[in-house]
């Protein structure tokens, strides 16, 4: 207990992780990696109520654009493992769409590269 004049520090507001997720485990790493794109369904089905407050915010932040798993989880500051929940479970209910990241393109032929270094030389010098 405090005097008058005292200063007692707030105590910080803390959700568990297990709470906000409702128990779901991670979703595979080639559902959702860090630089898979996610957005907002253009004529998804109607926000229900029940969504968490967390949900909500996402849905309102992947409803600007394409963003990245990366900023969206940037964006919240919760874990990344949370996001990527919570993430899965709208994608499922039809409220966000995913585009997997483009897959590395194939390495150049270093004889072709070669060839065209050549040509490039022999053409300026």
């Amino acid at each position: 207990m405090t005097g008058p004049g005292e200063w007692e520090p707030e105590a910080a507001e803390l959700v568990r992780p297990y709470v906000i997720t409702k128990g779901r485990g991670l979703p595979d790493e080639a559902e959702l990696s860090l630089i898979t794109l996610v957005t907002a369904a253009p004529e998804g089905p109607r926000r229900p109520t029940r969504l968490s407050p967390e949900e909500q915010r996402l849905l309102d932040i992947c409803s600007a654009g394409y963003l990245s798993v990366a900023e969206i989880a940037g964006h919240t500051r919760l874990p990344l493992g949370v996001v990527k929940i919570l993430l899965a479970a709208l994608t499922e209910g039809g409220y966000l769409i995913t585009r997997p990241p483009v897959a590395r393109a194939a390495l150049a032929d270093r004889e072709i590269l070669e060839e065209v270094l050549n040509g490039l030389r022999a053409k300026f010098g």
